[in-house]
């Protein structure tokens, strides 16, 4: 019987993890994982490692977008959205989330050694505070204000 290498078994604990918090994300993204180093396609890792964050930012940007492109929000409720003072600090709060990720993604670019401290965590956040796993970009832009980067 082949031994369990440790990569595989943090992503069973991470799997059980996400089970026991009820959390999808979580426990979809450790079985996917999990899965394709079962079926030994592990040359796919360096493409997820490379364009995963961009695919994942899409596929958001894609959910966020979908209520317009269907017309379930109108021109007018968009108008309208502009003129109550909590959607415009939505706004306000939207731009400044886009811009701490947008220095939380160059952060995480030109220092690796900080992913895997703002990964661990997301998933403490994703895992026990029902948090979703979108946060080590925003982290990473609030660690860059902090460390000067």
């Amino acid at each position: 019987m082949p031994q369990l290498d440790m990569p595989s078994l943090m992503l069973i604990l991470l799997a059980l993890l996400g089970v026991i918090s009820r959390n999808n994300s979580i426990t979809i993204a450790a079985v996917v994982l999990l899965l394709i180093r079962v079926v030994n396609l592990q040359q796919a890792f360096p493409w997820i490692e490379k364009n995963g964050l961009s695919l994942g930012i899409i596929i958001l940007t894609i959910g966020i977008l979908a209520p317009l492109a269907s017309g379930s929000i109108s021109v007018n409720e968009l108008y309208q959205s502009f003129l109550n003072w909590k959607s415009l600090a939505a706004v306000v709060i939207g731009v400044l989330v886009a811009y701490l990720g947008g220095r939380g993604a160059h952060l995480m670019s030109s220092n690796p050694t900080i992913v895997t401290s703002l990964v661990i965590g997301t998933i403490i956040g994703v895992a026990f505070l029902k948090g979703v796993p979108v946060g080590p970009l925003i982290a990473a832009g609030i660690l860059s204000l902090v460390i000067g980067k």
